[in-house]
């Protein structure tokens, strides 16, 4: 991969993707958007990586927003363009089926609210500022930010949050849940990879059909999902790593999971 914008990392099973213009605040450009999918189209394809972690570079923005010089020159189709590929790279990290974690080092507002929403999990540093704030620029979130907030915090307080354009701080982003940790800055990267290191000790299957589960049930209803649950737990108690779970925990020693 030829990356300018971003820089691309793995070890221990574990991807790390560096949002890298700390310049202009780690702003998302289209090239930056552009890198990122290859970045995550990597990711997706290495059997090695099985966790991502996301975040910007430098000490006060994980990322800043759009690129704002880009958008003064875009019209009506250029920018629905612009809308429906970040929408698709965003989702492609959603879905990609290896849970990814959102360190938020400083500002995520705009569509780094959006790139951390479309993350499995945000953890933030106190130093967080997290916001939609599109509508005091005269346009609205493009990179899927009005159906995400909702549905991890609710209408009311996605509908505040959008429609004022305020910005949160880390404090009151983990008291509505939309991130799960606040922890100091010098904390952050730290406990962000423990959290991925904790992933890693389970079930590669398990971990992918509890997302699944999830993301279905977000989907499609209770009852719906409830079926698929069903469904996949079912799936799960016939594969060699449930058997082997399932044995180290009666022998009291560590699962050496296989992913099969």
């Amino acid at each position: 991969m030829d990356l300018k914008h971003i820089l691309y990392q793995v070890a221990d099973g574990i991807a790390t993707i560096t949002i890298n213009r700390a310049d202009v605040l780690n702003a998302l450009s289209a090239q930056t958007v552009s890198e990122l999918d290859q970045a995550l189209a990597a990711a997706e394809a290495d059997d090695a990586v099985r966790v991502l972690i996301l975040t910007g570079a430098g000490e006060k923005s994980f990322v800043s927003g759009a690129d704002i010089a880009e958008l003064t020159k875009v019209d009506t189709s250029a920018g629905t363009r612009t809308a429906e590929f970040g929408q698709r790279v965003f989702r492609r990290l959603e879905t990609m089926g290896k849970p990814s974690i959102a360190a938020i080092n400083g500002y995520a507002l705009g569509g780094g609210c959006e790139l951390a929403m479309a993350c499995t999990i945000r953890i933030a540093s106190e130093n967080a500022k997290i916001g939609l704030p599109e509508v005091t620029l005269g346009v609205i979130p493009g990179y899927a930010g009005t159906q995400r907030l909702p549905r991890i915090v609710g209408r009311g307080i996605a509908m505040d949050m959008i429609l004022t354009g305020r910005a949160l701080d880390a404090n009151e982003a983990l008291r509505i849940g939309l991130v799960s940790q606040v922890v100091p800055a010098a904390d952050l990267i730290e406990t962000v990879r423990k959290t991925a290191l904790r992933i890693l000790r389970n079930g590669p299957l398990a971990v992918r059909a509890a997302m699944q589960s999830v993301d279905h049930g977000l989907d499609v209803g209770f009852e719906h999902g409830c079926r698929m649950e069903a469904k996949l737990f079912g799936l799960l108690c016939a594969t060699s790593d449930m058997r082997e779970g399932l044995a180290a925990f009666l022998e009291k020693r560590k699962a050496d999971f296989k992913g099969k």
